[in-house]
């Protein structure tokens, strides 16, 4: 961390959606001017709105824009930005870019560079994580050149096993692999998926707790010899291993857990000499054990969730540490109530959770007591396939967990998205389920994927129907207030404005016509056929073909998968629709593909 010379004024937010929003409004608390970048994609988002200016950067490819560094330091430059914040993702935790802010006079918004190099490389963070007597599950001592050493360590260790990108975050460049025979692909992905967010492919490997939960520790260290931790979280809703729902204080622990998870993240960053905000990441098994994961040297995507119960303005710490100024606390505080953070996301539940980027038509945010609702986007806003699929998050705070949960169930109720499908159908479902709201945590990082049914609850016995487009009415009978929710086709047709719509649920939604739900839920293709007698493989979003999976004239089961498609930083297979032979289309690895097109042909 280096220390102002002076007190900040200008920041340059290295950043774009909610975060840069959220940085924004930190800086005009504090009266620093903020300064915003933006994509091509992004001229008219809503973050280079709220900023007190915003400047281009030309392209679209995140690293044609937020990770250009020579763009960013000569915005920096020309602005009169005396710091930057990078947010998280994108280049906040690359050492490289913060000695290159430093190096320019500026001041870095973070920990220094080697606490970054220290920690950001997972496989030097666990070294240091073992010398500051933090539990650990087994796994290699250095990066892995290759899938064959992933394979060795299988066999030493057992499956399943956990393959990281070493300098990887956010469940991106993280496979979990169950069967011997999926190493060597799961190895190619991770990097592939590291590279592309993180510049970075480096891989380890370790052993995977099998059913744990993801418990983490916020952590905010000043230049004056301060370290507090603000408290736990539970982020064990996942898919993909990226997280959906974070809660805090995390429920349900011991008091030995809590102090082991407490003191371990304080004993870990005092080793590495931390200072600024980080999170320190452990996984908790079904029988006790606690494995320390990974530091994340940076402000999370969950942090609201820690300062509802709180009171503590995270961001606005950062720039206090920046500034060097002592934090505005000098103890770790006691939770006030708990609170719930569901990341909105744009992805389509009924397939799978695929990426769903779009127009957003219309967005209305709930309220009550309790509510906080930090968006990227509003009505209008374009949510482009680009870059990550958050688009807002919703934290619901009360005195107890279970009034918590009865307001949040009421705010997803209320919270109204329409032109994109998010993952709000699950968050409505989810705060219903026996698993999540019982007098225990039943759930874990791998429950959405192996343990979760969709349509419990609030989304019906069909995920897809939560979709459709509705016109509520009101009414009044004998002086009583009645609301009635149609299907708008049905409205329409009935006002003589044309028969029934295409079924797809609204106009610009992932998922329309041409997709369909597989029984693995993963994004599929329309099994009724082409004219000629073939079953189409459909691609089920707008995206970038990363590999066909089968061979041209290959005989494939229904189920089987047949490609790969990468968007909004993820990778997604799309699978056969029926059995026969297939025929793929004329495409190669890298070219751009978009929603409902085909793919490949099945013929029987």
């Amino acid at each position: 961390m280096t220390r102002a010379p002076a007190p900040l004024t200008a920041v340059l937010i290295a950043n774009r959606g909610e975060i840069a929003v959220r940085i924004a409004r930190a800086a005009r608390d504090l009266g620093i001017r903020s300064i915003a970048v933006y994509s091509e994609l992004d001229a008219d988002a809503l973050h280079a709105e709220i900023a007190d200016e915003a400047y281009a950067l030309p392209g679209t490819s995140a690293a044609d824009t937020y990770m250009n560094v020579p763009a960013l330091l000569d915005i920096a430059a020309r602005a009169g930005a005396d710091c930057i914040h990078p947010g998280y993702g994108f280049l906040s935790e690359n050492a490289d870019f913060a000695r290159a802010v430093i190096d320019a006079g500026l001041t870095w918004v973070g920990p220094s560079p080697d606490t970054i190099d220290l920690l950001g490389n997972k496989v030097t963070a666990r070294r240091l994580a073992a010398e500051a007597g933090a539990p650990l599950a087994p796994g290699t001592d250095d990066p892995i050149e290759d899938w064959q050493t992933a394979r060795d360590f299988a066999a030493e260790h057992g499956l399943p096993i956990a393959i990281k990108a070493a300098f990887g975050g956010g469940g991106r460049g993280l496979k979990v692999v169950n069967e011997v025979e999926d190493i060597e692909e799961a190895f190619a992905s991770a990097g592939r998926e590291a590279q592309a967010a993180f510049g970075r492919a480096e891989c380890f490997v370790e052993k995977f707790l099998e059913r744990p939960r993801h418990v983490e520790a916020q952590v905010l260290a000043d230049t004056h010899g301060t370290t507090v931790v603000l408290g736990t979280r539970d982020c064990s809703l996942q898919r993909r291993n990226q997280k959906l729902v974070e809660e805090a204080p995390a429920p349900f622990l011991t008091a030995e857990q809590h102090s082991r998870i407490v003191d371990g993240a304080r004993d870990v960053c005092a080793r590495a000499g931390y200072v600024g905000a980080g999170t320190v990441e452990f996984l908790l098994a079904e029988d006790g054990t606690i494995a320390f994961l990974e530091v994340n040297t940076r402000v999370q995507v969950e942090h609201p969730v820690t300062e509802a119960v709180t009171g503590v303005d995270i961001v606005a710490e950062q720039f206090r540490i920046a500034a060097g100024k002592p934090l505005s606390l000098s103890a770790d505080p006691e939770p006030s109530g708990h609170a719930l953070e569901f990341r909105i996301n744009a992805e389509d539940v009924a397939h799978g959770f695929v990426p769903a980027p779009g127009t957003v038509i219309a967005f209305a945010a709930p309220t009550g007591p309790g509510i906080r609702v930090d968006s990227g986007v509003r009505s209008g806003s374009a949510v482009p396939g680009s870059y990550d699929s958050l688009i807002a998050k919703l934290v619901v705070h009360g005195p107890t967990r279970d009034i918590a949960l009865a307001r949040a169930r009421d705010a997803l109720a209320e919270l109204e998205i329409t032109g994109v499908r998010t993952v709000v159908p699950f968050h409505r479902d989810v705060v219903d389920h026996p698993d999540f709201t019982g007098d225990s945590l039943d759930v874990h990082t791998g429950w959405i994927e192996t343990v979760y049914q969709p349509g419990l609850a609030a989304a019906g016995d069909d995920v897809a129907e939560s979709y459709a487009e509705r016109t509520r009415l009101t009414i009044e009978l004998d002086g009583k207030r009645h609301e009635l929710v149609l299907p708008a086709e049905v409205l329409r047709a009935a006002a003589g404005a044309g028969g029934p719509g295409d079924g797809t649920g609204g106009a610009g939604q992932a998922g329309a016509s041409g997709t369909g739900s597989d029984a693995d839920g993963s994004a599929g293709a329309d099994a009724s056929g082409a004219g000629s007698g073939g079953a189409e493989v459909t691609c089920g979003y707008t995206g970038s073909l990363v590999r066909f999976s089968v061979e041209d004239g290959a005989e494939v089961a229904a189920g089987d998968e047949i490609a790969v498609i990468e968007a909004m930083k993820m990778e997604s297979p799309v699978v056969a629709p029926a059995a026969g032979t297939v025929a793929l289309a004329e495409l190669s690895a890298g070219d751009e593909v978009s929603e409902g097109q085909v793919l490949a042909t099945i013929s029987s």
